[in-house]
């Protein structure tokens, strides 16, 4: 299996074990409140939400993937979705693994 996805995979498991959180307002305070620790936001999200959620991630030191479209993060757990944020530590941890592992491929 490749660390693509790996990612998917996981982010499945976040779902199903209930520690993803998902919604432009809910995310925002979720954020501002330290309570996710990953992110992903989707390669064709518009711009003003992805500036938005990219700043915001940056400023709170939140980790960020980009590297998926809508319909792919969407896939992934069963819901239409833009943008994810993981509130699980260790499956963050995970993420940013994996995330680093693609980008150094």
């Amino acid at each position: 299996m490749d660390n693509n996805q790996a990612i998917l995979n996981f982010l499945g498991i976040a779902k199903r074990a209930n520690k993803i959180v998902s919604g432009e307002n809910t995310l925002l305070s979720e954020i501002r409140n330290g309570k996710v620790h990953f992110l992903f936001i989707a390669s064709d999200t518009g711009p003003s939400t992805s500036k938005k959620f990219l700043d915001k991630s940056n400023y709170y030191h939140v980790s960020v993937n980009t590297m998926h479209t809508k319909e792919v993060l969407s896939n992934a757990i069963g819901m239409k979705r833009t943008i994810i944020g993981i509130k699980d530590q260790g499956i963050s941890k995970k993420m940013i693994e994996l995330t680093n592992r693609i980008k150094g491929e």
